[in-house]
């Protein structure tokens, strides 16, 4: 594994994949139409929760924000997974690495890209749900930020991860990227507490650096505190999940390499 970086190279990445947004309405479309759409959705049922709840207890930041949050976290795994997705379906992967691009130089021009994609639709999906449902994340100030940088690390890895599956079985395995932010949705504790999960799966949640960020949450909203040490401990599992996503997907590539099977990379033919 080198960790030598090109910038020219590393920055032509990312580059490229902002010219396809920039010529293409649709591909530009989907990075904000679908996070909106869960604020504007779980905007209103949180309205509809505070009026039929207790008095003194708002639904909003405690639904809504984990929502926006957890929103944050998929569109940076998709910042990784769909530029990479853009070159499997042009058949350019191959000449990526026939170049003399590095896999640390690939993965972290698509970083780079999931960094201004995400970073586009958290500004959208903060400033919708405090335009219409008065929830300012940002008025959390040090936490808010710690939040971003632990689901955007998660979301990294989980990127790596996705498109190191889809390296291994082919073209047809992207659809098994897209369900990942839903499968780990009930193990994160996004709308509630991981008390109410059963022991097997609260020992799974422990592992996890988000669930990390969704009870400081709760603890800030329902208890005015924040657990600062709990979201040490999930930047220390983020790094360690980081590092391994990219063993990982260094493994399956040369593993690719050394079989042929990516020079014969196609949507076609691929086994």
């Amino acid at each position: 594994m080198t960790l030598n970086f090109n910038h020219r190279r590393l920055f032509a990445i990312t580059y490229r994949y902002f010219i396809l947004l920039r010529n293409n309405f649709t591909r530009s479309f989907q990075i904000l139409v679908w996070a909106l759409l869960d604020v504007v959705l779980w905007g209103f049922i949180t309205k509809y929760l505070d009026s039929i709840g207790n008095p003194g207890f708002s639904f909003v930041p405690v639904l809504l924000g984990a929502v926006t949050l957890w929103a944050f976290m998929s569109r940076a795994m998709q910042g990784v997974s769909t530029p990479f997705l853009e070159d499997v379906w042009s058949r350019n992967l191959l000449n990526f690495f026939a170049s003399p691009l590095t896999i640390g130089e690939y993965l972290g021009g698509l970083i780079l890209a999931s960094i201004g994609t995400s970073a586009l639709g958290l500004f959208a999906m903060t400033m919708l749900a405090a335009w219409l449902f008065g929830l300012a994340l940002w008025t959390l100030g040090a936490a808010f930020a710690a939040f971003i940088v632990l689901l955007f690390i998660f979301g990294i890895g989980l990127g790596i991860i996705a498109i190191g599956i889809v390296l291994r079985l082919g073209p047809s395995a992207e659809w098994f990227v897209w369900p990942i932010p839903t499968i780990l949705t009930p193990f994160v504790g996004v709308y509630y507490p991981i008390s109410v999960l059963p022991l097997w799966m609260q020992v799974i949640s422990k592992v996890l650096p988000p669930t990390y960020v969704f009870e400081g949450l709760r603890g800030i909203v329902e208890r005015q505190t924040i657990d600062w040490g709990a979201l040490g401990l999930s930047f220390v599992l983020d790094v360690i999940f980081l590092g391994l996503s990219y063993a990982f997907f260094t493994y399956i590539y040369r593993r690719a390499v050394r079989s042929g099977a990516i020079a014969r990379y196609s949507a076609e033919n691929f086994q």
